[in-house]
C-alpha cells in the first residue's frame, strides 16, 4: 500500500527535476542564480541622499551583485537606524547624528561605509525679515531632533553668536515643515534637500533661502549591527560593491540618474536637476567622516544631548573597514586604518 503510493510520487519528482534542469539549460544560468540571491532588508531614507541605494535597486544592480534587497522607506536616517536596532531591518541608510547617539548608548553598531554628503540649508519666511544669520534672534525655527538638522541648527546659531535660548526651537519631522511654514507657525526651517527645494517651489516669494554656505555638511552612510555583520560578511561586501557599481553608473549616466532618483522619491525631474550637484556621491571611509562624527559627538557632550555617563566614542571600534577594504581598498583612506 505504501509502496504503490510512493512510486508515483517519486516518478513525478524525478520528472520535475529533469524538467527544471531542462528549463535551466534552455534559459541560461539566471534561473539558478535567482535561488542563490542573498536576502536582506534595507531601511532607507527616501530622498536623494540615498541616491546610490535607490539606483542600485532601480537598475537591478543589487541583483547583479547576488542580492535580493527588500526596501522599507522612511523620512529620516534616525528612523532607519532605529528600525535596524529594533530588528525590523538589516541595513540602514543614516546620517551621523543617529550614529553618534547609538555609539554613545553602546549599541553594537558597525559603520561600514559613507556614501554621500551634502550641506543642510535654512529657508525663512519673507515676512520674518531674516536677511542674515544674526536676524534669527527671537525667531521660531523648525528642526528635526536626533538628526543632522539638530546639529546644523546648533552650529548655525553658534556661528551667528546666538544660543538656543535666543530662539524658539520647534521639533518637526521634515514633511511637517512646509505646512508649518505656510501656516505661519514657524519663521524658518533647518533641513536637507529636497525639503528645501519643495518649500521654495510651493511658497514662492513668500520664502527665501538664507545664505549658510559651509555651516554644516551632513554625511549619509551605511550602518548595520555588529552581530549581523559578523554573521553575514559576504552579504555586506556585496551590498557595498553594489553601491560602488551604482556610483560608477550614475557618473556615466547623470541625466538618467536624475530621472531615476526623481521618480523614486516623488520629485519632478525639473525640481531635482538644479540641486543635483549638491549631492556628492562616493562610497568611502575617510578622515572627513571621522572628523564629522567626532564633531557631532563633541556637540552632544557639550549640549548634554547624550545618554547618562556617555563619553567620546572610540570610532575605531564603531567604523569597520574590512568590508570596504575587501571590495575596493583604495576607498579606505583613514589615517588610522
Amino acid at each position: 500500500m505504501h509502496r504503490t503510493t510512493i512510486r508515483p510520487i517519486t516518478a513525478v519528482a524525478g520528472r520535475a527535476m529533469l524538467c527544471c534542469l531542462a528549463v535551466g539549460l534552455a534559459i541560461g544560468p539566471n534561473c539558478a542564480l535567482a535561488a542563490e540571491l542573498l536576502k536582506a532588508r534595507l531601511a532607507q531614507n527616501l530622498g536623494p541622499i540615498s541616491g546610490l541605494a535607490i539606483v542600485a535597486k532601480s537598475k537591478g544592480i543589487f541583483e547583479k551583485n547576488g542580492l535580493d534587497i527588500t526596501v522599507s522607506n522612511f523620512t529620516s536616517g534616525k528612523q532607519c537606524l532605529d528600525t535596524v536596532i529594533g530588528g525590523g531591518a538589516d541595513i540602514a541608510t543614516t546620517a551621523e547624528a543617529p550614529v553618534t547617539a547609538s555609539a554613545m548608548a553602546n549599541q553594537p553598531i558597525a559603520f561600514v561605509a559613507g556614501m554621500e554628503y551634502s550641506d543642510l540649508k535654512t529657508v525663512v519666511a519673507a515676512k520674518a525679515g531674516v536677511k542674515t544669520k544674526a536676524d534669527l534672534r527671537g525667531k521660531r525655527i523648525g528642526f528635526t531632533a536626533g538628526t543632522g538638522s539638530e546639529v546644523y541648527t546648533a552650529t548655525l546659531l553658534k556661528s551667528a553668536g546666538l544660543t538656543p535660548k535666543d530662539v524658539t526651537l520647534v521639533n518637526l519631522r521634515p514633511q511637517e515643515m512646509l505646512p508649518a511654514l505656510a501656516a505661519g507657525s514657524i519663521d524658518a526651517i533647518d533641513t536637507w534637500e529636497p525639503h528645501v527645494a519643495n518649500a521654495k517651489k510651493a511658497l514662492g516669494e513668500a520664502v527665501a533661502e538664507l545664505d549658510t554656505t559651509g555651516t554644516y555638511s551632513e554625511t549619509f552612510n551605511i550602518v548595520v549591527m555588529r552581530p549581523y555583520l559578523d554573521a553575514n560578511p559576504a552579504l555586506v561586501e556585496k551590498f557595498i560593491a553594489a553601491l560602488i557599481d551604482a556610483e560608477v553608473w550614475m557618473k556615466g549616466h547623470p541625466d538618467e540618474a536624475i530621472t531615476v532618483v526623481a521618480d523614486a522619491v516623488g520629485m519632478k525631474r525639473d525640481d531635482l536637476t538644479p540641486i543635483w550637484a549638491d549631492y556628492v556621491y562616493r562610497v568611502r571611509l575617510d578622515d572627513r567622516l571621522i572628523e564629522i562624527l567626532k564633531t557631532h559627538s563633541a556637540w552632544r557632550l557639550e549640549s548634554g544631548n547624550h545618554p547618562p555617563g556617555a563619553a567620546m566614542p572610540d570610532f575605531s571600534k564603531v567604523v569597520v573597514t574590512e568590508p570596504l577594504k575587501k571590495v575596493d581598498p583604495a576607498r579606505v583612506t583613514l589615517s588610522w586604518k
